[in-house]
């Protein structure tokens, strides 16, 4: 079936000077078989499925890296394991240590650097945002999928992961935001 799409499609799509001067079904497909089209677009098809499972793999393994943090007690300020994190500083190490990207400090400065998504479209290893403080973006956390989330919460408390549907967090929730390496000059490639 791929097969005779590809045909179609490059049989209606005009090649210039290269395409065959009749249109009967047989030369088309010796035409695409001479000039390999066909094994290109199944390699070109081959790419795309493999970068999607690459991004999959990525968030699986940041997922997978965020919650080796769960039990880091909260430090105001904090980034790193040794001596807590705060909510953002938490985000911040799980990026740079399995992305190798270094996202901004604060939470605010986070959701400005990425791309804004609907809540119906988040994917693991996604931003989560919430007003805490009575201004937005004041906390962050990583999506981990189901409706759930890992973050460092509050002073007293240690790093763990809570369920959004839950009231406090329900009514506070302010926007998703996916991280990309494109997303702008205010995240830098971590050396």
């Amino acid at each position: 079936m791929f097969r005779w799409l590809c045909i179609f499609l490059l049989a209606c799509t005009p090649l210039a000077h290269a395409a065959p001067q009749a249109g009967t079904p047989d030369e088309v497909e010796r035409f695409i078989t001479d000039k390999s089209l066909l094994n290109r677009l199944e390699d070109a098809g081959h790419k795309v499925a493999d970068k999607a499972h690459t991004v999959a793999d990525q968030a699986s393994t940041l997922v997978g890296n965020a919650m080796g943090f769960l039990g880091i007690p909260y430090k105001r300020g904090g980034n790193s394991a040794d001596t807590g994190f705060d909510c953002s500083g938490f985000v911040r190490a799980v990026y740079e240590q399995t992305v190798g990207l270094l996202l901004p400090r604060r939470a605010d400065q986070q959701a400005a650097a990425t791309q804004v998504i609907d809540k119906k479209e988040l994917q693991p290893g996604d931003l989560v945002f919430f007003n805490t403080m009575r201004r937005q973006f004041s906390h962050v956390g990583i999506y981990v999928g189901d409706n759930k989330f890992i973050h460092s919460p509050r002073s007293g408390a240690q790093i763990r992961v809570e369920d959004m549907g839950v009231a406090y967090w329900a009514r506070r929730f302010n926007g998703a935001r996916r991280v990309a390496a494109s997303a702008g000059e205010d995240i830098a490639k971590a050396p």
